[in-house]
């Protein structure tokens, strides 16, 4: 196996590079930790789509700061121009990948609406009340024969990298769009046709490589899932290894039936380190990828059983559909939203991870089922961590038609946001009983909220050269 996973002193100071930090984020991932400080506004996405409640999506910002007199409500609510976008998955315009840039700022958010296609540029110098400054329409994305974007990176030195998960049609193949440092649209990032299908993707800059997963074609996966999808192989089961700099796909690895919808893809943030994790929702799977000589593994390493429930003619499956690395690259955080359960593995071995603690919350089976007077309605889903590892949050709205096929309920109550407090040191998570933020309660009707974002950086955006 490569050496590249380093012992954790060893992988967190070094900086061959030599530069220091002049533009955003921070110089080393050990240095996020270290001088950052307790998170004090969340942005969240709160979503209307599938609800009864005709009125845009948002962009709520969450006050978190424990000294605060508004502790865990919302303080303000950014409306969408349009109806019906489906804010999925959003993210900054730079972030520690550009630390040593002067005049770079961390200051826009690229929003986009998955099922609009239409991407909203956001500026949040007021960190409390952001304000939409552009919006990219769906029509110049699809010029492109690009449709649905999802996740949002920012590669060194300014711009935006979006995937897209399909083409103008809303058939395959996907690919990538490129914004510039204007944040207005470049082009295509991929020649066209260099993968089918797409979902996420994470890059490692200093191996001059990149990693994307796949989901389905928007036509399959927005009207709801269907199980005969999946038995005519309309969803994804493989990895794709990019060449970062040639843009094309170097390496391809089928992860087949145990491999179901690959997901959210996590280099540890180590720069120098070629391992990573990625979650297979459907088969409830964790797999961890490395390079080893001039070839990519993926073993699987996490394996979640399937449990029986009334009404159900099979098991019901985990479905981890989000993960987290922790900026020390010792833990690894998830959530499976139909079971019910956020789990915290020390993946200091990456090839043994060792389960570490868990919460039994929400879904089908979670042993707690309210917190206060707030009955959660639905499982974990996307989760966040503090930069300094000590504080997990997490939401549980996963894509509005599927919320409303398995957990039908949080379409008339909303969706709320959840918090764990962790010990590093010992390996343990407890559930905050005292922090629940309800987007059901917002004005105008109840909302899904979705992906969580600091202004300083976070665990799931921030790449470092």
């Amino acid at each position: 196996m490569s050496d590249s996973h380093q012992p954790e002193h060893e992988a967190h100071t070094a900086h061959e590079h030599g530069h220091e930090a002049h533009g955003p984020g921070y110089l080393t991932p050990q240095a996020a930790i270290e001088e950052s400080s307790h998170e004090k506004t969340a942005y969240v996405l709160g979503l209307r789509v599938g609800t009864d409640v005709d009125a845009p999506d948002f962009l709520a910002t969450v006050d978190i700061d424990p000294d605060s007199e508004t502790y865990g409500e919302i303080v303000d609510r950014l409306e969408m121009p349009n109806r019906g976008d489906e804010l999925h998955h959003f993210g900054w315009n730079a972030c520690s990948s550009s630390c040593h840039i002067e005049g770079l700022e961390r200051r826009y958010l690229v929003v986009p609406g998955n099922r609009s296609s239409r991407l909203h540029i956001i500026d949040t110098e007021d960190r409390r009340q952001p304000e939409i400054v552009s919006v990219i329409e769906p029509e110049e994305v699809h010029e492109l024969d690009l449709s649905a974007p999802h996740t949002v990176h920012c590669p060194a030195g300014g711009g935006v990298i979006v995937s897209m998960l399909g083409d103008a049609e809303g058939d395959l193949p996907g690919g990538f769009l490129e914004l510039d440092e204007d944040l207005n649209v470049a082009g295509r990032w991929d020649p066209p046709g260099e993968i089918d299908m797409n979902y996420d993707f994470w890059y490692q800059p200093r191996h001059d490589v990149m990693i994307s997963s796949e989901w389905a074609a928007p036509k399959i996966y927005q009207p709801g899932f269907d199980m005969e999808d999946v038995e005519a192989d309309k969803y994804g089961h493989r990895l794709h290894f990019w060449n970062w700099s040639d843009h094309t796909v170097e390496q391809t690895i089928d992860l087949g039936e145990e491999g179901l919808v690959p997901l959210e893809c996590r280099f540890l943030h180590s720069p120098v380190s070629t391992h990573g994790f990625v979650n297979a929702a459907l088969s409830s799977n964790i797999f961890h990828f490395y390079e080893d000589g001039e070839e990519w593994h993926a073993d699987k390493v996490i394996d979640f059983e399937g449990r029986d429930h009334e009404g159900w003619d099979m098991p019901v499956p985990a479905l981890p559909t989000d993960i987290v690395v922790s900026m020390d690259d010792r833990y690894l955080f998830g959530g499976n939203w139909l079971h019910g359960e956020v789990w915290m593995y020390d993946v200091s071995d990456p090839e043994n991870p060792r389960r570490a603690d868990s919460i039994s919350i929400g879904g089908y089976f979670g042993d707690v089922q309210s917190v206060g007077d707030r009955e959660i309605v639905a499982g974990p889903q996307m989760v966040q961590l503090s930069l300094d590892g000590e504080r997990l949050y997490w939401t549980t709205s996963l894509y509005s038609s599927w919320d409303n096929q398995f957990f039908p309920e949080e379409a008339e109550r909303g969706s709320v946001m959840l918090k764990a407090d962790v010990d590093p040191r010992r390996g343990t998570t407890k559930l905050d009983e005292e922090f629940l933020v309800d987007f059901g309660d917002v004005e105008g009707g109840p909302a899904r909220a979705h992906e969580i974002r600091w202004p300083d950086g976070d665990c799931t955006s921030d790449v470092w050269q």
